[in-house]
């Protein structure tokens, strides 16, 4: 059977988190009532958190701020709307969300296993065929990682990865690499907390947000927004 393909993380990763520190842990108290953070890549049974980060500091910023992205249905009726009227004004980004965060840039270690390369997509195709028929999902491909398959499924896959260790029990994969929705651009990472063990995250750095920095300014515009007065 095909396994996981593996990479390993560039020399820095980027977040932007709460400040001070957005390399902490977010808190367990604030926790779903399904046991996750609401992100893709989340343990629902609990037993480890996940950090997000980007090998681009762009790719963060869009990553955080889609949230904030113009509705579609409203962009479609403006859309048709004739004249002095058309003008589609973009989505805000209030400046209290970004003064609240800062970036954060570290060296990241250990193995990722890479969810939407062609052998891992087999492996999981199969490996996890029966938890594919209770979602649903008739066939396990890229746009299904990254798009399409449900949150509960993806979340599925990062625990079965973190779960996976070698002859002597130790575990093989520090988080998932994966694509970014917002395109193929973005090399996304997403790193398992390990309660024992060497840290995967050293060396880690912070410093305020630049609302004139060209990373920031790059996202807002491939975002439709403007920055809030």
């Amino acid at each position: 059977m095909r396994d996981l393909e593996r990479l390993t993380p560039p020399r820095r990763l980027f977040r932007v988190g709460r400040a001070p520190d957005p390399w902490a842990w977010p808190p367990w108290e604030f926790a779903g009532q399904d046991g996750t953070f609401g992100n893709r890549w989340d343990d629902r049974q609990g037993n480890y958190r996940v950090l997000y980060a980007s090998s681009r500091l762009e790719g963060c910023f869009l990553e955080t701020l889609s949230r904030f992205r113009p509705d579609p249905h409203v962009l479609a009726e403006l859309a048709a709307i004739k004249g002095p009227e058309a003008t589609s004004p973009p989505g805000v980004l209030p400046r209290s969300w970004l003064e609240a965060r800062v970036i954060g840039e570290a060296s990241v270690f250990g193995t990722f296993a890479n969810v939407g390369s062609a052998a891992s997509l087999a492996y999981l195709h199969k490996r996890l065929a029966s938890r594919l028929v209770h979602y649903g999902i008739g066939e396990l491909d890229g746009a299904a990682i990254r798009r399409t398959a449900p949150r509960a499924f993806t979340q599925e896959i990062s625990s079965h990865i973190y779960a996976r260790a070698d002859a002597r029990g130790r575990p093989l994969f520090s988080g998932i690499a994966y694509l970014s929705r917002f395109g193929d651009d973005y090399q996304n990472w997403a790193i398992f907390e390990r309660l024992a063990g060497v840290p995967a995250i050293e060396r880690p750095t912070v410093r305020d947000i630049d609302v004139d920095g060209r990373e920031l300014r790059a996202a807002l515009a491939l975002l439709g927004l403007r920055l809030g007065d």
